[in-house]
């Protein structure tokens, strides 16, 4: 009995994590107080100084394209761009080639990973992926349970679409939650692959 109440209280808390994101869902404005250890300068992108950071959660789950378990923390050692969408999001399919070119362009030094959410088909997201020519891989997590694990007081996704940058010490460097352009992901990873030279 206390098994399956206390299922039924995760998956409420998921259901209004993913109900919170749908609110919030396709917004193109965040912003970040200095008394949360982060700054949110020009073009909404929040970062946070290394010395400032926290952990990065665990995110782990599916792929998306059904190849086995993916976890963030297997990417260690690597700067890694996160990036929440849903294939029902316009600023993620505006954001998707731009996404996939700066994958491209940082592929020895940076890792891209996304985090599908409420898509309840996954034939749609991977339909998605194949239409603007998105290879890096996806989590598939259609409750936002891998969401709910951003500590408070962190960079957690509040909206669709959020590209997060995770250091390579595995530690929440950047977020910004709008569509982004190659130029803006620049402006992200630059500066945190530029720590480690």
């Amino acid at each position: 009995m206390s098994w399956t109440r206390s299922r039924r209280t995760r998956l409420t808390a998921a259901l209004g994590a993913a109900t919170a994101l749908a609110l919030a869902g396709c917004g193109s404005s965040g912003s970040g107080g200095g008394s949360a250890g982060f700054i949110t300068g020009k073009g909404g992108i929040a970062t946070v100084p290394a010395g400032h950071r926290v952990d990065a959660p665990d995110i782990s789950g599916t792929g998306l394209d059904g190849t086995g378990a993916l976890k963030l923390s297997d990417y260690r050692g690597k700067v890694v761009v996160l990036n929440v969408w849903g294939s029902w999001c316009s600023p993620c399919r505006a954001e998707a080639k731009g996404l996939q070119a700066s994958a491209e362009k940082y592929a020895d030094q940076v890792q891209f990973l996304g985090i599908n959410t409420r898509d309840t088909d996954p034939a749609n997201a991977v339909a998605f992926e194949k239409n603007f020519g998105v290879t890096y891989p996806s989590i598939y997590d259609p409750d936002g349970t891998q969401i709910l694990k951003f500590p408070k007081g962190s960079l957690p996704p509040q909206s669709i679409p959020t590209t997060i940058v995770i250091d390579k010490d595995g530690k929440l460097a950047a977020r910004a939650m709008r569509a982004m352009s190659t130029e803006d992901l620049d402006k992200m990873i630059e500066p945190v692959l530029a720590e480690s030279k």
